[in-house]
């Protein structure tokens, strides 16, 4: 930019850079940029050119209308069959209808009272079509679209005509983009190009030895040609070049990151002869694994070093990661450190505690003091636990966001530790960080295995360390799929195998999507994957399955009459949450009926039955998990999973896939595959940007790996990026809070 603003309105002037805000240059109207912002969250010029088309077409050729998937955004190429007006019979007005066509399939498109369409759509005319598809009468439809005709001097092309003649139009790649109803595909392709008319010059985040090495293009050739290309070769080659840069600038924020926290110093923190963690492993009932061993000495090393642990650990459900992070808690405690465990929700909190509490045994418990700290305590219990972390007494201190109140202070903070690490964003891991005098040691858990691409891609900053065997002794799950679509007559079957399960004295879980009808559980989202098919895997007409409804349902049947059923869900108070789950892991309470607020950390050995109600409603890793809430004491689990999804739909394979087997690790690679792209990280964000643009941690396997290899060696000999300053500007811009929020939810 040569010039800046004034004052604020003041348009700037000059060449537009990649970090020129949207709304600050006359390139584009102001009700563009707000159609941008409000659409795609897009601020800056970098943001509007990182939105790279979804695919390309050609004028000459038509899409398939058979495959286009109901209630979803499309742009399609069709030709125009027939066009009719007529009077509509129960109200004023008129309705004209066109079908449109691609030789294979035929798709009505619908318009009020607009009778002058007739003119224009006139049979043979060929054109861009986009508009949400719905079903009327058996037939796909797109109620009032907007379009855009290959015919020169129609209404919707005075300001910009097309030529009709000549092969390389027809050949000429077209870029379709990810829309909105307020923003179709081809009005954005005309602000990528305005703004790539005033773009200045864009400096390359990659070296110039590597982008050489690789054979890639400058940066700013390959942003105008992967949205202008005139032949293929062109944008598979932008494409290229765009995704390892992609690839580059995440591993070197990430890299930069993890030698960042390195370079800072923490505590050491070495068990003493004696001391806590000696006692306790003395007193184990049991003897580790190999795994957790391994992954133990893995700890013990980092907590030595002054440099603070930065650690990932995954294991299998019920793999004893737990066990591990409390190892640690107590080496910590053996130099009069504290332990931080952050937990997503209370009940997995209160079960933290009483888990802790019993396997220190009264003699640890009472010399440690674990305190529980969560939002909905009352007032007298939260004072003393406040006092009791901040005082040094609470050598162990469990909580929920609670623990990242201003209130909550430590005496000497040595350890976070945060369990199910997807459930939190890096802005709450970083904000119990800093309660510690000094940077404490990170240790974060999930249950959900974690593919190696992933891991390299999110977790980049961390080391890796992996739990897959489980403790001996375990009797194993069987697990299968009730298919209500072929066989509704095997729901009242799936009762009956639950009342057997009672009747030897074992106690059953039944999981709902919802609390109520139209009530979701806090912070949860229905699956709704991408289909080739539409309506196949779009949601069910009926409503969820919710607690409300199936707890009165069980409670009035005849085999589950001498049954204690009660409900857990979000909605109850931590009290009644908590006491609900004493009784359940007592033995007073038969079955429960919940939502996934004991999708984790609930452990009841005496619980061998599972039932996930409209199980295509949720991810393969909640399913996982949800499923390793039984079997976990000397008797078999059993887990039925209910849907009503077609076969071969996407919804009924990700059931399928977790009935075929228990090994999480494989499951993680499953859902890999099946998740629809872009939403590889687990979070899509509707209608916004994915986290990641062009790069497909699923097939990048390797691209990854090496962008990592490259960007390790440059932070070796440059750490501050000084010798490639706009690899400097991309990682800050790549990277932002926000940004980096998204991607630690996958």
């Amino acid at each position: 930019m040569t010039d800046a603003t004034a004052a604020d309105g003041e348009k700037l002037t000059g060449a537009l850079t990649l970090d020129t805000p949207l709304t600050a240059h006359g390139t584009i109207t102001a009700a563009e940029a707000k159609s941008l912002a409000k659409a795609f969250d897009m601020r800056t010029v970098g943001d509007l050119l990182s939105h790279y088309p979804r695919r390309y077409a050609r004028r000459g050729e038509l899409s398939a209308i058979s495959e286009l998937p109901l209630d979803e955004q499309v742009t399609i190429f069709a030709e125009v069959r027939s066009i009719s007006t007529h009077d509509m019979k129960t109200r004023k007005g008129s309705i004209t209808t066109v079908k449109i066509s691609d030789g294979r399939g035929i798709l009505t498109l619908t318009f009020f009272n607009q009778a002058w369409r007739e003119k224009l759509l006139a049979p043979g005319t060929r054109g861009m079509f986009t508009g949400k598809v719905t079903s009327f009468k058996n037939q796909l439809q797109l109620a009032h679209p907007h379009y855009k005709l290959f015919v020169a001097g129609s209404d919707e092309e005075q300001e910009h005509e097309i030529p009709t003649e000549g092969e390389a139009w027809l050949v000429e790649p077209v870029p379709v983009y990810p829309a909105t109803a307020a923003v179709a595909s081809w009005d954005f392709q005309t602000i990528v190009g305005k703004i790539l008319k005033h773009l200045g010059p864009v400096e390359d985040p990659l070296p110039p030895a590597l982008r050489s090495e690789r054979g890639l293009l400058p940066h700013r050739k390959a942003l105008e040609l992967i949205h202008q290309p005139a032949v293929d070769a062109d944008w598979i080659r932008a494409r290229d070049t765009l995704r390892f840069t992609e690839a580059f600038v995440l591993q070197s924020a990430l890299v930069q990151q993890r030698n960042a926290a390195r370079a800072t110093k923490s505590t050491a923190r070495v068990p003493v002869p004696g001391g806590y963690l000696e006692r306790f492993d003395a007193r184990l009932p049991f003897t580790l694994t190999g795994d957790q061993l391994t992954v133990g000495a893995e700890i013990a090393r980092d907590l030595a070093d002054t440099a603070p642990m930065n650690r990932l650990l995954q294991g299998e459900v019920g793999s004893g990661k737990t066990l591990v992070a409390l190892r640690a808690m107590l080496a910590v405690a053996d130099t009069g450190g504290q332990a931080a465990l952050l937990a997503p929700t209370e009940v997995l909190a209160a079960q933290h505690l009483r888990s802790i509490v019993q396997i220190l045994g009264p003699d640890l418990a009472a010399e440690l003091v674990p305190v529980l700290l969560t939002g909905k305590l009352p007032v007298a219990l939260r004072r003393k636990a406040l006092l009791r972390a901040v005082s040094g007494q609470a050598r162990i201190v469990i909580g929920t966001h609670a623990l990242l109140a201003e209130s909550v202070s430590f005496f000497d903070l040595g350890l976070v530790v945060i369990d199910e690490q997807h459930r939190f964003g890096v802005d709450q891991r970083e904000a119990l960080r800093l309660k510690g005098a000094v940077p404490p040691h990170l240790l974060v858990l999930t249950a959900t295995p974690i593919p190696r691409t992933v891991a390299m891609t999110v977790f980049g900053d961390l080391d890796v360390s992996t739990i897959a065997m489980l403790p001996a002794g375990r009797q194993g799950i069987q697990t299968y799929v009730v298919a209500l679509a072929e066989k509704p007559q095997t729901f009242s079957r799936v009762w009956t195998r639950l009342a057997e399960e009672l009747a030897l004295g074992r106690q059953g879980f039944v999981v709902c999507p919802a609390i109520a009808p139209k009530e979701l559980e806090e912070g949860e989202e229905f699956e709704q994957p991408a289909t080739e098919k539409g309506a196949a895997d779009a949601a069910p007409a009926v409503p969820p399955e919710s607690v409300e409804v199936v707890l009165e349902r069980l409670r009035s049947r005849p085999e589950l009459a001498a049954a204690r059923i009660e409900p857990l869900h979000g909605r109850m108070t931590a009290d009644q949450k908590d006491q609900t789950m004493l009784a359940f892991a007592a033995g007073q309470i038969d079955v429960l009926v919940a939502t996934t607020v004991i999708e984790v950390g609930v452990d009841v050995p005496n619980a061998s039955v599972m039932v996930v109600l409209d199980a295509d409603r949720f991810g393969v890793s909640q399913l996982h998990q949800l499923r390793g809430r039984v079997g976990r004491g000397g008797v078999p689990g059993l887990c039925l999973l209910v849907t009503r999804a077609e076969v071969d739909s996407l919804a009924r394979s990700r059931v399928e896939a977790v009935a075929a087997t228990l090994d999480g690790f494989e499951l993680a690679e499953i859902d890999l595959e099946l998740r629809r792209e872009g939403d590889v990280l687990g979070s899509t964000q509707s209608g916004g940007r994915s986290s990641l643009r062009l790069l497909r941690v699923a097939t990048d396997g390797e691209l990854i790996l090496e962008a990592r290899t490259h960007a390790q060696e440059l932070a070796a000999d440059d750490p501050e990026f000084a010798s490639v300053p706009a690899l400097r500007d991309a990682v800050r811009r790549r990277l932002d809070d926000a940004e980096r929020a998204s991607l630690t939810k996958g």
